[in-house]
């Protein structure tokens, strides 16, 4: 018997608790009164339990009612975030959003855009990961993520469409108490050879045997930038950082850009593009995603 419960008899028993009444019921679900009677009848036999007590004038709900109002509801409720999914879907929106962004790219640029995004598309669950070099691009060509933001690897697969997104300026710092401080004048590249470089690492196979801005032959790799920037703020090496992330160390000393005597070194600008299976291009939310961040005035 329960299994033949459905979801107009609930909403009619939601509605009759809400209301007051069972004519009232009726018309708000613009039915009439007998109807909503003979409907709940049948779902409290069903049910085998009493939902309103009919003895007063108005009926009001038992026991067994009120407990179980609260499960209608949820039934109720879910429901229409089932039908509301269906209709999304059905629209050509996705049931989720998964990007593989580039440790480079601005952090508050992307912060806005995901604020923006939830806005518009509340029900859609977002899924990111900051990787840097081929782990961006790898899940991107495993089918893991929908698309990357890519930056300090240059080189992609062909199966990949590429949009630039923005540019991001990159400099190199050393802490102020490191030896390379001390010098004057621009620092030529046997001196920096001399000391530790903190240079980004690649969790995958696909940059082996390629370096990119490496300038010393004795280097610390770290997969994480968080990492890095604290390593350079404890004086453990030298390296390069997104300047747009590092403004108040500089600010308040506690990093230093470096001249390099190499001047293209002293400070690069990384163009960063979304890459993004040609074969499987994003769906709704993501391309509205994609364009937030491309429209976005920011080079960090």
């Amino acid at each position: 018997m329960l299994d033949g419960v459905t979801l107009d008899q609930l909403r009619t028993f939601i509605a009759a608790a809400d209301e007051g009444s069972f004519s009232a019921a009726g018309r708000k679900l613009k039915r009439a009164q007998s109807v909503v009677s003979q409907t709940l009848g049948n779902l409290e036999l069903q049910l085998g339990v009493l939902l309103f007590d009919r003895s007063t004038r108005k009926p009001t709900l038992t026991e067994q009612g009120r407990a179980l109002l609260l499960e209608a509801r949820d039934a109720a409720r879910s429901m229409d975030l089932f039908k509301a999914k269906a209709r999304r879907l059905a629209g050509g929106l996705e049931p989720e959003v998964s990007a593989v962004i580039d440790v480079m790219f601005p952090i508050e640029v992307l912060t806005t855009a995901v604020r923006e995004f939830r806005a518009v598309f509340p029900e859609t669950p977002l899924r990111l990961y900051v990787e840097a070099l081929g782990a961006v691009l790898k899940p991107v060509i495993d089918g893991v993520c929908d698309f990357g933001i890519v930056g300090s690897l240059p080189t992609t697969s062909p199966d990949l469409v590429k949009e630039k997104v923005l540019s991001v300026r990159t400099i190199m710092v050393a802490a102020p108490h490191h030896p390379l401080c001390t010098i004057t004048g621009p620092i030529p590249r046997s001196v920096l050879e001399e000391h530790i470089q903190l240079v980004l690492t690649d969790r995958t196979t696909l940059s082996s045997g390629r370096e990119f801005g490496v300038f010393s032959n004795r280097t610390w790799r770290l997969a994480d930038l968080g990492a890095k920037l604290s390593f350079l703020r404890a004086g453990l090496g030298w390296g390069s950082m997104p300047r747009g992330s590092i403004e108040a160390d500089l600010a308040s000393g506690e990093l230093v850009q470096l001249q390099l005597e190499d001047a293209q070194a002293d400070e690069y600008t990384m163009p960063m593009s979304i890459i993004y299976p040609a074969a499987k291009p994003p769906g709704m939310a993501g391309r509205w995603l994609m364009e937030r961040l491309k429209n976005s005035d920011c080079a960090g």
